[in-house]
């Protein structure tokens, strides 16, 4: 049986073709999750009904939220902020990674899946309330994509040493891929990675607004009280430590570290 839905969507793009004025490849690339417990998953994810309703959007309406403009999303980012919910996600700044390390395709992806993957993890095992109950992935399709490359990358995972996802809290064998709009949780995903992603990287005049994942902090994932490296894992993690790049100084405050 499955505890919990963990919905995964991502936010930016994977490129490292850096030009002036914040053009070409995006600086950050923000993967993120929204788990809901399976047995509430239904009413959780309704909130996305509300806020269309909420919108004046029709019906079955596909909600993105780079899509709205900055009023739309702030009722929308208080529906989530408020819902038996929990999210992580993944900030990788890339002009402070080695772009060749990362240059094979679906590389970076992968690398901030298992990142990802971990601090679900061990979100899921610690608030599950049955130890041989895990959590159900459903990531959000993407244009190069497939059952067999994800799981032949996790089937890779379990065979490292080094990886510290707890695999007894998440069910690999399962794995879901959906469109976007087929699922109201990779919608709550969505917004959840736009946000987050809003607030470090710069718009086209060089301002983040970091005030979306602010109203979400809440949500966020904390072990032993500490949200960074748990709800908010930065790649490189020293760069928020020793010299946040513009507009992601925020990420310095109290009340993330």
């Amino acid at each position: 049986m499955h505890a919990f839905n963990v919905y995964i969507d991502e936010s930016g793009d994977e490129g490292f073709q850096f030009r002036d004025n914040n053009r070409g490849s995006s600086r950050w690339f923000v993967l993120s999750a929204a788990i809901t417990r399976a047995e509430t998953d239904l009413e959780t994810v309704k909130l996305v009904d509300r806020v269309r309703a909420q919108l004046g959007k029709a019906e079955r309406a596909d909600l993105h939220f780079r899509k709205l403009n900055h009023g739309q999303r702030l009722p929308y980012l208080a529906e989530i902020a408020d819902a038996s919910l929990r999210t992580v996600s993944v900030l990788v700044h890339k002009p402070s990674l080695q772009s060749d390390a990362y240059s094979e395709k679906g590389l970076l992806y992968n690398y901030a899946t298992r990142l990802l993957l971990e601090r679900v993890s061990w979100l899921c095992r610690d608030a599950r309330r049955d130890a041989q109950h895990k959590a159900k992935l459903v990531f959000s399709n993407r244009s190069n994509m497939s059952y067999a490359e994800l799981g032949a990358y996790l089937a890779r995972l379990r065979q490292r040493r080094d990886v510290r996802i707890d695999w007894s809290a998440v069910d690999c064998q399962n794995v879901a891929i959906f469109e976007h709009s087929k699922r109201m949780g990779l919608q709550i995903a969505d917004a959840v990675a736009s946000a987050v992603w809003s607030g470090v990287n710069p718009n086209g005049y060089g301002f983040t607004e970091p005030r979306y994942a602010e109203m979400l902090r809440r949500t966020m994932y904390r072990h032993r009280g500490a949200r960074f490296g748990y709800g908010l894992k930065v790649l490189p993690a020293e760069i928020i430590t020793n010299n946040p790049p513009p507009g992601a100084e925020w990420l310095q405050g109290a009340d993330w570290v």
